[in-house]
């Protein structure tokens, strides 16, 4: 008679519980897809640094990236001034008051932001804000 059977035990099965594992790996999964949905899609740009900086993001936030050649993008497509223009009239038009943002390259001329800025002031847009970096 074995000691099992003699002291009325069974006898536990061998293996590992991987259900705490699962559960981890679930919530890590998770937070990776809220985070990789969490910022603005663009083109990598150097930003000049602030002391603080205000997040504008919201769904329908527009962003506009002047890179260091000076070359103007909307929401990660490359446009001229006047492409720009007509594109947000067009969506002035469907939403009335929606945010844009400015995301120029420390190393881009100031003209060229500041043409970019009188655009939109010229197409009356009031909620514009300028993205910078955190000082290092």
């Amino acid at each position: 008679m074995s000691n099992a059977a003699k002291f009325g035990t069974k006898k536990r099965a061998g293996g590992i519980n991987i259900t705490p594992f699962v559960d981890v790996l679930l919530v890590v999964l998770v937070i990776f897809i809220l985070t990789s949905n969490a910022s603005i899609p663009g083109i990598k740009v150097d930003l000049p640094k602030a002391s603080s900086s205000v997040a504008l993001e919201k769904p329908k936030t527009k962003a506009i990236t002047i890179d260091n050649g000076g070359q103007v993008f909307l929401d990660a497509y490359p446009v001229s001034l006047p492409e720009l223009e007509e594109r947000l009239r067009t969506e002035k038009a469907l939403s009335p008051d929606f945010p844009v943002i400015v995301r120029g390259d420390a190393q881009v001329q100031y003209a060229k932001v500041v043409e970019v800025l009188d655009l939109l002031r010229r197409i009356e847009l009031n909620q514009v804000g300028l993205v910078t970096g955190k000082p290092s």
